[in-house]
């Protein structure tokens, strides 16, 4: 791990643990509520793994919050700014790719904003969200094909594309150079007793 993400992975580590603990959850019952290992909760809460996002997503779901409290400062400002490279990168692929978590709102009408860059080949298999939520991805260089419920969607430069988030879905370059697009991402109702 670079400083950078082993700095990231010992933040999103103890807002787990603050947020598993408010709950008086022990290792196992957030792992059961997950469904993720108890290992991998203890890795996470550790601050010793890089967890996907697909991971983070599951364990958010269970604690009720969104993604974005697992990554920010747990004392919310009313003007927030991310300067230029302070957003969280939650994911990188192997030709180059990354997914960068550059804003986001908290509980309950989650909305993330991302900035993704795909390097030639890059594929990534997003998991399904929490029912209703929504996607709204806007490319701004070189070309995609996002796939959705089994439906391809080739998408140029300037090209944009909304969708449910709650089904399986897929972010795609099979071009000759990178491509990079933003993703916003809506989830209704995130928290306790509002599902």
């Amino acid at each position: 791990m670079t400083n950078d993400t082993a700095a990231l992975a010992s933040a999103i580590g103890a807002r787990v643990r603050t947020e598993r603990q408010a709950r008086r959850w022990t290792l196992d019952q957030l792992a059961e509520a997950a469904g993720v290992s108890r290992r991998l909760v203890v890795n996470v809460e550790q601050g010793a793994t890089n967890p996907s996002v697909g991971t983070l997503l599951r364990i958010a779901e269970a604690l009720g919050v969104g993604l974005p409290d697992l990554v920010q400062s747990p004392d919310p400002k009313p003007v927030k700014v991310t300067r230029d490279g302070e957003g969280a990168v939650l994911w990188t692929g192997e030709n180059g790719g990354r997914a960068v978590l550059v804003a986001g709102t908290t509980r309950p009408e989650v909305f993330e904003l991302w900035d993704w860059t795909l390097g030639a080949g890059d594929r990534h298999p997003s998991e399904t969200h929490s029912p209703g939520t929504r996607e709204l991805l806007h490319v701004r260089e070189g070309s995609i094909t996002v796939e959705v419920a089994e439906r391809a969607v080739e998408l140029e430069a300037g090209d944009a594309l909304e969708f449910p988030g709650d089904v399986a879905h897929v972010y795609a370059n099979a071009g000759a150079g990178p491509a990079r697009f933003s993703l916003a991402v809506f989830e209704p109702g995130v928290g306790p007793g509002t599902r």
